[in-house]
């Protein structure tokens, strides 16, 4: 019984590791992004904006991301900017925003500041609630 109980305990040191890993590398990503909002020279300050960042072969962009965006674009207006970012064709800024990923979207506040970050799809619902804003 009691190398069940050590069992179940590394486990959940385990699970509890790469929890806090993943924060952390979720804060990381986000800290470095804030040094980098200034290289997105369409940005309007004043508005807050999703970033996608994506490639030509992503089906995943095209099928879900996209389409996601689109209907935020088509709640909020002009009260939301949408900037899309090929990252094949601008490796550096993917680099700069370490993206490993397509897609990837950053939601930034209305002073251009990353406030969160998707790995993967982010859904139209989950953007809305990122933005604080509301149709």
């Amino acid at each position: 019984m009691s190398e069940l109980l050590l069992r179940t305990v590394y486990a959940l040191v385990i699970v509890g590791a790469c929890i806090a890993a993943y924060f952390g590398v979720r804060a990381f990503v986000l800290w470095r992004a804030r040094g980098q909002a200034g290289s997105l020279l369409q940005f309007i300050r004043g508005i807050p904006g999703v970033v996608l960042f994506t490639t030509p072969e992503c089906v995943t962009c095209k099928v879900i991301q996209r389409p996601a965006l689109a209907e935020l674009k088509s709640r909020l207006a002009n009260r939301v900017q949408i900037i899309e970012i090929d990252a094949a064709e601008r490796p550096d800024l993917a680099r700069t925003w370490s993206v490993l990923s397509v897609p990837t979207t950053f939601v930034l506040n209305a002073e251009g500041r990353p406030v969160h970050v998707n790995h993967g799809v982010a859904s139209t619902r989950k953007l809305m609630d990122q933005l604080s804003l509301r149709d």
